[in-house]
């Protein structure tokens, strides 16, 4: 799966969610199983992706929904 999004520095979760086409709370979930996905937190703690950050939901969600691995094997 190949994600669109601007080149930017910071992606709001929100962005993020509706380019991966899952909702925010799977994000979340996400990055709570996985110590990879570290995004930045402003001062109202909104959660700010890197595109390090991207590349690396990219391939969660590729092993998770797309070939189908558990969160362990991922």
């Amino acid at each position: 799966m190949y994600i669109e999004l601007p080149e930017k520095r910071y992606y709001g979760i929100g962005e993020v969610a509706k380019a991966f086409d899952v909702n925010t709370s799977l994000i979340r979930f996400w990055e709570k199983e996985f110590d990879i996905i570290q995004p930045k937190k402003n001062a109202k703690g909104n959660r700010k992706f890197t595109p390090k950050d991207i590349q690396n939901l990219q391939l969660i969600y590729h092993l998770v929904k797309e070939r189908g691995f558990t969160l362990e094997g991922a």
